[in-house]
């Protein structure tokens, strides 16, 4: 996918002599601990048939950093995990531009009386249906008040606007997904899988809500022992908006 090449780009000079120190792999979240600490979604489908998920598996520590952020383009959902938890972990991050809001707080604040699309189901969306003119939520196993993945196309090009997990990183969708939001649309990519990088604002988007980890040895010992996103809040990672300057 361009864009993980493009931040990819970004990072090759200043990650060349970057090791790997250490990578987590939990049910719900994958770390990395290299210049810094990354996260990503753990995203795979695997049976019993299939070749070894991450062909190197067990070898991964020690490896260059950079070798590691390649495995974001992989068409295997695990190994495609640990790449954009590797890209985060060697990303240079801007904090005079970040502001100390998660992407929550930022969608309350716009999405008020507005058309909005949600693009992976959030534990904020409740409240964030109570606020809106109309809320659609797509998801690739849709819960209770979700619309399927399939959906997508039709209902992006009616929202005001569009917010987009990091995991359609993972899963190869992100550029036909940004490709379909409208040009005057407000859009928002979010999640910890998402790298807080200013390349995105080159693809329209407007603001990039991410997580930043403080704490890389804590972080990947709760991922290790199973934690979901709200029991990492405020332990170790920082959740952080950069905003598209206009």
């Amino acid at each position: 996918m361009k864009i993980i090449e493009d931040i990819i780009s970004t990072i090759e000079k200043s990650t060349q002599d970057i090791l790997v120190k250490e990578v987590r792999i939990g049910p719900f979240w994958t770390g990395v601990w290299s210049k810094y600490g990354g996260l990503a979604s753990t995203t795979f489908t695997h049976e019993p048939t299939m070749p070894p998920p991450i062909r190197e598996a067990g070898n991964l520590t020690g490896k260059s950093i950079l070798e590691l952020c390649n495995y974001a383009n992989s068409d295997c959902l695990l190994q495609a995990s640990v790449g954009m938890a590797a890209i985060n972990s060697a990303l240079e991050v801007d904090l005079n531009k970040c502001q100390n809001i998660n992407a929550a707080e930022v969608l309350y604040e716009k999405g008020k009386n507005k058309k909005v699309v949600v693009v992976g189901h959030f534990p904020f969306v409740n409240k964030l249906r109570e606020l809106t003119k109309e809320l659609w939520v797509v998801e690739r196993k849709p819960q209770s008040g979700d619309i399927p993945a399939s959906e997508a196309k039709r209902v992006i090009p009616q929202a005001d606007i569009v917010a987009i997990t990091g995991t359609a990183l993972i899963n190869g969708t992100m550029g036909t997904l940004l490709s379909w939001c409208p040009e005057k649309s407000l859009v928002m990519v979010l999640g910890p899988t998402i790298p807080l990088s200013p390349v995105w604002f080159d693809y329209g988007v407007d603001l990039v809500s991410g997580t930043r980890v403080t704490d890389p040895e804590l972080v990947l010992r709760l991922v290790s022992e199973g934690v979901v996103f709200k029991q990492i809040h405020g332990r170790g990672v920082k959740l952080v908006t950069i905003q598209k300057e206009s």
